[in-house]
């Protein structure tokens, strides 16, 4: 009897608290997406409205509803997108340039042109997903690009290749950095690296994929008159527009107007998100709302700021690994003396271990809330692993100096994009800076695919000597950066204990954003 009384004294509490907000679940379906916004904003506005109002949630329950509804789709979102954009790959070990006529340096040049309008596009992008929707936006930049997939199995020369990957660029242009954005939308700073990585980690799954889909494939040559690599593009372009076309109905925009959520869930994850990123050292009172000011201020902000800049180095000292091995891994095995169809069994291993890997760092970054050592530790791996590669014509020390590299290549992405999403505060600077970082980040992709020329198989010296230089300049600038933020931290704390934050007003402190002397860095 004592428990069961205890049970209903522990319910009414709980209705109390929840009635508090006035949120009302009966009418809910009723209620248009600008409404739920707008009762989930007058909710949290009041001064009343602490944590504790929340306190008789399960947040571990709320955020498995919301990993149940957009983990499982951005990642097979994420895994087309690889899949797509690095196929290219293997089809050209199946007889793509022999079909073509096309040189090495034309091969190459067709890589280059995707990242470049790819690169172009990413910012506005971003600008443009919050006004879209992502249940709109994200779904038909799909579809596009796999239309754009599908047509380049019909290609018969140079240039039409090279016009189908410049538009391939512009449609893939706004997933990632799009997806990257949208999970800070939903989670807080020190939940969102795993979230990262389980959707990035369908980059090295479609490695693995990939060359597994390439070799079934293989053998439709010659079915309707069409080679085989040609299939490889027609078959996964045409699966991407019929995942795309479930997506429209499987998206979710934002958490206010989630409505696998009740009022009261919406509320408390909106509050969450608003005043992550402030000192947990100060007050109540000063954790400010993050700005989310939509004008050309704030987009100067994020061009102006010092650790975008710096952060692209280290973004580029993995991400010209990265490119390097999706787009010739399966040409530098084959090149090491094993047959065509083992060579693209042999990519597989490498990306499954890479996948397993970069999800469990992922989480031990989220529990230590740290970034930086697991990108330094991230970079020295793959440091070893490309020396191991230059160093040694031996096949099998290539192949695994090859394994080590790739496979500390995965986890920095998710550990870099989740770092500097952390570090900028106001959503739509976190969308302007993150636009930035990944659009100018990922120019190294233009620069990595002319790394690996023909004329330097098998030993491809040349390539790895490049990779190696762009994974030094990125532990340089990982190193200025943690210096950097420790510094600034430092200060901000003995402001804060000197009690300077008392000169600001809440309302101040919100349009500093990540400046203001409450908000610190993450490490």
């Amino acid at each position: 009897m004592d428990i069961k009384r205890h049970s209903d004294r522990e319910s009414e509490q709980s209705q109390e608290k929840g009635s508090v907000l006035h949120l009302e679940s009966q009418h809910d379906h009723k209620l248009s997406k600008a409404e739920r916004v707008q009762e989930v904003d007058a909710a949290i506005a009041r001064p009343d409205v602490t944590l504790e109002s929340f306190a008789h949630l399960d947040i571990k329950k709320i955020l498995l509803k919301i990993d149940l509804r957009l983990i499982p789709m951005l990642t097979l979102l994420y895994l087309l997108s690889f899949l797509d954009r690095g196929n290219i790959g293997n089809a050209k070990i199946e007889g793509l340039s022999d079909d073509l006529g096309l040189t090495g340096a034309q091969y190459n040049w067709c890589l280059t042109a995707f990242f470049f309008t790819y690169c172009a596009f990413e910012v506005p992008s971003n600008m443009l997903l919050k006004k879209l929707r992502p249940s709109i936006w994200l779904p038909s930049i799909m579809v596009a690009w796999g239309v754009v997939m599908t047509l380049m199995g019909i290609v018969q020369n140079y240039h039409g290749l090279l016009a189908a990957r410049i538009f391939l660029g512009v449609a893939e242009a706004g997933l990632f950095p799009g997806v990257v954005y949208y999970n800070t939308m939903w989670y807080c700073r020190y939940e969102v690296q795993v979230r990262q990585a389980i959707f990035f980690s369908a980059a090295s799954v479609a490695g693995a994929f990939s060359g597994l889909l390439a070799y079934g494939i293989s053998f439709m040559d010659g079915v309707g008159g069409l080679a085989g690599w040609r299939w490889i593009f027609i078959l996964e372009g045409l699966l991407t527009v019929l995942v795309a076309c479930s997506a429209y109905f499987c998206l979710y925009d934002f958490p206010e107007t989630a409505s696998f959520l009740t009022p009261e869930e919406r509320a408390f994850v909106a509050y969450r998100l608003r005043y992550d990123g402030q000192d947990a050292a100060t007050d109540q009172s000063l954790r400010v709302a993050q700005n989310d000011h939509r004008d050309w201020k704030t987009v100067r902000a994020a061009f102006s700021d010092w650790q975008i800049w710096i952060n692209i180095v280290v973004y580029w000292g993995y991400v010209c690994p990265l490119y390097g091995i999706s787009l010739f891994l399966p040409t530098i095995i084959k090149e090491l003396g094993f047959k065509t169809t083992t060579a693209q069994l042999l990519t597989v291993p490498i990306y499954v271990t890479a996948s397993v890997i970069t999800i469990a760092v992922a989480f031990a970054a989220d529990r230590l809330r740290l970034r930086s050592p697991f990108i330094l530790a991230g970079l020295t791996f793959q440091l070893i692993g490309f020396i191991m590669c230059i160093s040694t014509s031996n096949a099998g020390v290539t192949y695994a100096g090859i394994f080590i590299a790739a496979c500390a290549i995965y986890p920095c992405q998710p550990s870099n994009v989740t770092w500097m999403s952390n570090n900028l505060a106001g959503s739509y600077k976190r969308a302007v800076g993150m636009g930035i970082q990944i659009s100018v980040g990922n120019l190294a992709g233009a620069m990595a695919s002319n790394f690996y020329r023909s004329n330097d198989a098998p030993r491809y010296k040349l390539g790895h000597a490049l990779e190696i230089g762009f994974i030094t300049a990125g532990i340089i600038a990982a190193s200025i950066l943690i210096m950097s933020y420790k510094t600034v931290n430092t200060k901000r704390e003995r402001a804060v204990a000197n009690a300077e934050h008392n000169g600001y007003t809440p309302e101040e402190l919100s349009d500093l954003g990540d400046k203001a002397i409450t908000f610190r860095y993450t490490l």
